[in-house]
């Protein structure tokens, strides 16, 4: 079974695919470029949904003076992960920004918030807590740039990490006869959705989870009964 990824993975992830008779090339259909803005005004609790936003705002000193020790609610668990490496309280962690906004309003509506994100980005967090009329202050740390490819190979399996990499690669790439595609989340199936129903989504957006679902898939198409 031959993959497509479309970002760069770790060195366990593609290593568990091998041992499992499977092949993988890695392209990133994104890139991040950090923005130099200042960031102040920080409130008393942090949203981050990528790990894009941790990273950077721990990188900049300016930036991790405001927040050490702040409480953080987060989307993925390797977006929790990290923050917890980082030393912060991570109060709730939820599958996809709608998720976290909605428990934000229902458990947390007399709270502030800072929201640290890239410039491209889910509508979801500011749109629901704007109806409710929750503060939230919104820091832009980096924008996401397009790295459109068009691929002449045929892939069994093309994997899926968020929802610019789909459009990234429909901009170069028609969906392929015969091919099947792996979501690591709702918010990336929603966008894949848009262009083809064959494909399958991690039940939680980690690649331990989606390495499952490319397993059940393998098995099931590619192993000799």
């Amino acid at each position: 079974m031959r993959l497509l990824a479309t970002k760069l993975v770790s060195p366990h992830f593609k290593d568990r695919l091998i041992q499992q008779g499977m092949s993988l090339i890695t392209y990133p259909f994104i890139q991040i470029e950090p923005l130099t803005t200042p960031v102040s005004g920080v409130q008393t609790s942090l949203l981050f949904t990528s790990q894009n936003a941790v990273n950077l705002a721990f990188e900049s000193e300016e930036i991790k003076e405001q927040i050490q020790g702040k409480n953080c609610f987060c989307v993925g668990a390797k977006t929790k992960s990290l923050l917890e490496e980082k030393e912060q309280k991570v109060i709730k962690m939820c599958q996809n920004s709608l998720e976290l906004a909605q428990f934000l309003v229902k458990n947390h509506k007399n709270d502030s918030f800072s929201f640290f994100c890239g410039k491209r980005r889910r509508p979801e967090i500011e749109t629901v807590l704007e109806q409710n009329k929750m503060r939230l202050e919104v820091h832009e740390l980096y924008q996401t740039h397009f790295t459109a490819k068009h691929f002449e190979t045929h892939f069994d399996g093309i994997l899926f990490f968020s929802p610019s990499a789909v459009t990234s690669f429909f901009m170069k790439n028609n969906w392929p006869v015969n091919t099947h595609g792996f979501c690591i989340g709702t918010t990336t199936a929603a966008e894949l959705k848009k262009y083809t129903s064959e494909f399958s989504t991690a039940k939680q957006p980690s690649e331990s989870h989606l390495l499952v679902t490319l397993h059940h898939y393998y098995k099931q198409h590619y192993v000799k009964k």
